[in-house]
């Protein structure tokens, strides 16, 4: 199985679509019914989240009728669709509004993510920012671009290797257990800048684009990582799980550092991480 150029462009135009219909129209207009706790008063879904992951899934099941979808919120009442992305000929995976925390308190800082798979590599990824209108795009073996609102277009590149502290960087500790938590965190001290988005979007077009050095996660569910790390890969970064191996789709621990290149996430990995 195979992904065209076209097949690109249309992904593309379901994602933009989904975030003019049902994500902007509700941002900072979110009514108290609108929004609902999942696991806790930070982990939120909204009606935004679940009508543009409706839509997204329409369009892919009408185009791609024998793929499997994966979507975040879909999840919920399906949790076997994670573990067949291994195995799966052709799989599509959404997160609708990621960094819906963020979205729920009018922070524009989320984006819309969808990536493809093929038979267990990760073939392309699409980060797209609503509230810009900016897309970033990744295909295996072809690179990373963002594309602006007005169509002008530009090749991603990770940024330089550099002492650590000269580095910007982030580490999403907030679903990590004790004493990796506290222990992560003084670590950082270390860098010479730190960001927290509590968006996946964000961070990973940030580090795709040379303008955070390293970024790393402990928790690995494919629709806030597979589109990311391609794009992260494909700008000439090193992205591996903590124990070196690399992140594949299905797999959702082990935690995982996206870095310049292999010596830098090796320094990360012992400066940061601990391990």
């Amino acid at each position: 199985m195979t992904i065209s150029d076209t097949d690109i462009l249309f992904l593309g135009e379901c994602v933009r679509q989904a975030a003019q219909a049902e994500i902007m129209p509700r941002f900072r207009n979110l009514g108290a019914a609108d929004v609902s706790e999942k696991t806790s008063a930070t982990d939120l879904v909204t009606q935004a989240d679940l009508l543009a992951e409706h839509r997204i899934t329409a369009a892919l099941k009408e185009r791609f009728p024998a793929a499997l979808i994966v979507g975040e919120e879909a999840y919920e009442a399906d949790k076997s669709v994670v573990p067949a992305l291994a195995d799966a000929e052709l799989a599509f995976v959404i997160d609708p509004v990621d960094g819906t925390f963020n979205f729920a308190a009018g922070l524009p800082v989320f984006g819309t993510i969808l990536a493809v798979t093929v038979r267990g590599e990760t073939v392309a990824g699409i980060i797209h920012d609503p509230v810009l209108g900016d897309t970033v795009t990744a295909i295996k073996g072809a690179g990373t671009f963002l594309t602006r609102q007005d169509g002008q277009s530009s090749k991603l590149k990770v940024a330089e290797p550099g002492a650590l502290d000269q580095m910007v960087g982030g580490m999403s500790w907030g679903h990590m257990d004790e004493p990796d938590r506290s222990r992560i965190c003084a670590n950082m001290a270390k860098a010479r800048m730190t960001f927290a988005f509590n968006c996946s979007a964000y961070e990973y077009w940030m580090v795709a684009s040379g303008k955070l050095h390293f970024i790393g996660h402990s928790k690995l569910m494919p629709w806030d990582h597979l589109a990311g790390v391609l794009a992260h890969q494909e700008a000439g970064g090193h992205t591996a799980k903590f124990d070196g191996t690399p992140y594949r789709p299905g797999e959702t621990t082990g935690g995982i550092i996206s870095a310049p290149d292999r010596e830098t996430w090796q320094l990360i990995r012992r400066e940061i991480v601990g391990i």
